[in-house]
């Protein structure tokens, strides 16, 4: 079976303007997503420890981190995540 490349198929969906429309309404939620996940790795902690310093579950941790859901955290959760990390929250609008 001959497949298409992420890529190939990634660009042929957003060929598509409704599925372009979406993509671009969910690119900063990933990004954020994204970002504090690699901060919480650089940082060498575990969602466990992460929910422990931030008194929840690591499935919180584990839903706000994921790229699989919408789910989309307020900002003082944003502010606790960072705050366990010894990280801040910059926001930018532009």
């Amino acid at each position: 079976m001959n497949r298409p490349a992420f890529k190939d198929f990634k660009q042929k969906a957003l060929d598509n303007p409704e599925v372009k429309k979406e993509y671009d309404e969910l690119t900063p939620i990933f990004q954020i997503k994204k970002e504090l996940l690699a901060a919480r790795i650089k940082k060498g902690v575990t969602q466990e420890e992460l929910a422990r310093r931030i008194k929840t579950s690591k499935s919180n941790i584990s839903r706000l981190e994921s790229l699989n859901n919408t789910y989309t955290p307020n900002l003082n959760t944003l502010i606790k995540y960072a705050k366990a990390l010894d990280c801040e929250i910059r926001v930018s609008i532009y």
